[in-house]
């Protein structure tokens, strides 16, 4: 059994993989929704990739997110916010400082829900070693000023370009051969009651030895989040879409 991190509250409200940038703004107005209390989490879990382009050391990352930043550290102020950093947001401590963080490396995060053991992810762990060698690379601090350096000298050619980038790719794809990749990468490391996690944006269950497996949909597909709620039956989390 795993330390538990955080305890999940019966309402609360998981989103992964917003993608949130001016060109996919929903879940702008979904924080709205939750800040004008038409709806009403009891606990607010990001899953990661929560943006497009969040870096916590790259000013314009955060100038163009910048209402969606302020909305989310006002709804902190009043209900426990949990953010998993993916691969598109990260460093993000001094940015949301209400907000429970939870980085790369602190991945599995372990939860506990009615008694049964849940482990959360936004999904990059467990990844190939070049994988692991990038993810460190563009978070790491010396990196990342340069980056910043750059990007700033040249009127932030280098987030915009990578924005135009991340605007064309197909986020809603079908992954072949998803549960033999799962089990492979997963089924024998963990033993818990749960494991969730998103990143691969596939919207599906799947039953293990070890643990049932849940993977999120991407909320930049079709809106689509998840409200926890009790044992009545085998999911733990209840899927919904959000309609502005």
């Amino acid at each position: 059994m795993y330390r538990s991190d955080i305890e999940l509250k019966e309402g609360a409200f998981v989103v992964s993989d917003a993608h949130y940038s001016h060109i996919r703004p929903q879940f702008l107005d979904f924080l709205k929704a939750i800040q004008t209390k038409k709806l009403q989490p009891t606990q607010l879990i990001l899953m990661g990739d929560i943006f497009d382009t969040l870096f916590g050391n790259v000013a314009y990352t955060q100038e163009v997110n910048s209402e969606a930043l302020k909305i989310l550290n006002e709804i902190s102020d009043e209900i426990e916010v949990v953010y998993l950093e993916g691969n598109h947001d990260f460093n993000l401590k001094t940015i949301f400082p209400k907000v429970k963080i939870f980085g790369i490396k602190e991945q599995p995060v372990s939860a506990t829900y009615n008694g049964k053991s849940v482990l959360l992810a936004h999904g990059d762990i467990q990844s190939p070693m070049l994988y692991k060698i990038y993810t460190a690379t563009i978070r790491n601090p010396f990196v990342i000023a340069i980056l910043n350096t750059i990007d700033s000298i040249s009127g932030h050619y280098i987030i915009k370009r990578l924005d135009e980038y991340l605007s064309k790719k197909d986020d809603c794809k079908e992954f072949s051969g998803f549960k033999a990749f799962i089990e492979k990468r997963l089924s024998k490391n963990y033993s818990c009651d749960y494991f969730v996690e998103g990143h691969f944006h596939q919207n599906k269950m799947l039953e293990f030895e070890n643990f049932i497996y849940i993977n999120l949909a991407a909320f930049a597909c079709n809106q689509r989040y998840f409200i926890v709620k009790s044992f009545e039956d085998v999911e733990i989390i209840e899927e919904n879409i959000f309609l502005k």
